[in-house]
């Protein structure tokens, strides 16, 4: 089931894009040949017809392109494979003379065609987003939790504080503040962070990132019985002592994990550790697996990281306003975090291997569902992980790569320049070009996401 719901997020996020070329291309006058879910062989196409409605099982494309009564109309279609989706319209990739051909629209009319796709991903991940805080509220950059050891803490940054901006750089969400280390190369130096006190003082610290404590490579996030491990890190303790993700905590040193009536186990586990600091005495960890407890020693180890020491995880419910304010800052803040990992990717910062194709966003989707506590919370993580992948797949849409969006924007854009058309032979060449580039790519990265699966 987890693996089909993440399908069905996946494609609902691809069609939403073909849908915005589809609207734009009618809205231009440009004949759309076929819309399609899912690719491969088709299922079923409906036609709308003079006569009215035509339905037909499994047509083969010879049949779809004999029907004499389907010509000048468009193909709905659902396919054998449901991922994706697709639009194809009237003289896209060849020479055609029809009046309603893609290359007889006027230039700006083919730019609202090519860049609407990667719009309408934006919008719809505004509207998930509106959805999302509407429902679960909006995370503001109200200090949660500061570590008194740390140098945050030492500044003087307290509970209540509101953060502002980091180097000069504005935050306007919890997340922002969160990921910034993730995003930014990290400097020796220390880092300007200025806030805002509950009484309304502006202020600023000087904060070093650098931060050395005890711990034992793992993390874990709140799952249906209790924390639950997401990731365990190799050679390190857990991975050491057998802990594998999935596994859920329900006991340290002889202490029960479990949930209280105000505290769920999740935060049990969390308040333990906040209230026993690791050190280097093993622990005695207990965690479940298929119904049967295992009980290991786990020895943490002294590491160095780079963290503020500051949470800032507060959701807060908000008024209309709010909620359409917060909505666009959501956004801006995974359109950013897309362009920048993009830029870390190209200079080393980001792992290849940390790169994820189809395979890998369903298996990350079927995950999160798996570690929801109850069908609230699916919804909820699966509606932030729609806004994520609406935002990566517009920006990554709107690359200047050959077939992508931002490719035909190029030529469109010399197209303006020049006052005529690039030559449609050689541009032809070029995206044929990137679709085989694409293609090899797309087979790397899923055979990487294959390989990450079965190493688990």
């Amino acid at each position: 089931m987890k693996i089909i719901i993440a399908i069905l997020v996946f494609t609902i996020i691809v069609v939403l894009h073909e849908l915005g070329h589809f609207l734009l291309a009618k809205k231009n006058g440009v004949g759309v040949i076929e819309f399609s879910v899912g690719m491969g062989p088709r299922l079923v196409t409906v036609v709308k017809t003079e006569s009215g409605f035509s339905v037909k099982f499994v047509p083969s494309q010879k049949y779809c392109e004999s029907r004499e009564d389907w010509k000048e109309h468009t193909w709905y279609s659902w396919k054998l494979f449901p991922i994706g989706g697709s639009c194809m319209m009237v003289g896209e990739d060849e020479a055609n003379d029809a009046p309603n051909s893609f290359q007889k629209a006027n230039v700006w009319g083919k730019i609202a065609i090519i860049a609407a796709g990667p719009i309408f991903n934006f919008l719809s991940a505004f509207i998930f987003a509106i959805i999302l805080i509407s429902m679960v509220g909006y995370n503001p950059t109200v200090v949660t939790y500061v570590d008194p050891s740390s140098d945050a803490g030492k500044a003087g940054i307290v509970e209540g504080d509101r953060i502002t901006a980091v180097n000069g750089e504005k935050i306007h969400i919890g997340k922002d503040f969160n990921v910034y280390l993730r995003l930014h190369r990290v400097k020796d130096e220390p880092y300007t962070i200025k806030y805002i006190t509950k009484k309304g003082e502006k202020k600023q610290a000087k904060v070093s990132p650098i931060y050395s404590y005890y711990r034992m490579g793992f993390s874990y996030t709140e799952g249906k019985t209790g924390p639950t491990v997401t990731d365990v890190e190799q050679g390190k303790p857990m991975e050491q002592a057998g802990v594998k993700v999935g596994d859920v905590i329900t006991g340290m040193n002889g202490v029960k994990i479990e949930a209280t009536k105000d505290l769920s186990a999740y935060e049990v586990f969390a308040a333990y550790l906040e209230e026993h600091p690791l050190t280097k005495e093993t622990v005695t960890l207990t965690y479940e697996r298929n119904g049967k407890e295992t009980q290991v020693e786990v020895t943490p180890f002294y590491d160095t990281v780079t963290s503020f020491q500051i949470d800032l995880g507060e959701m807060k419910k908000g008024n209309v306003l709010q909620v359409m304010q917060y909505s666009v800052y959501e956004i801006n803040f995974w359109i950013v975090s897309t362009i920048r990992s993009l830029g870390m990717l190209v200079t080393g910062g980001i792992s290849t291997n940390e790169v994820s194709g189809v395979v890998g966003v369903v298996d990350v989707i079927g995950q999160t569902v798996d570690a929801s506590a109850n069908v609230r919370d699916a919804i909820l993580n699966l509606l932030n992980i729609s806004i994520l992948l609406s935002a990566n797949l517009g920006v990554m849409n709107l690359l200047p790569f050959p077939a992508l969006d931002g490719g035909r924007l190029v030529f469109l854009a010399l197209e303006v320049i020049r006052r005529k058309p690039v030559n449609q032979k050689m541009e032809g060449m070029v995206h044929l070009i990137g679709i085989i580039l694409l293609m090899i790519l797309m087979v790397l990265v899923t055979c990487n996401d294959i390989k990450r699966i079965f190493m688990r």
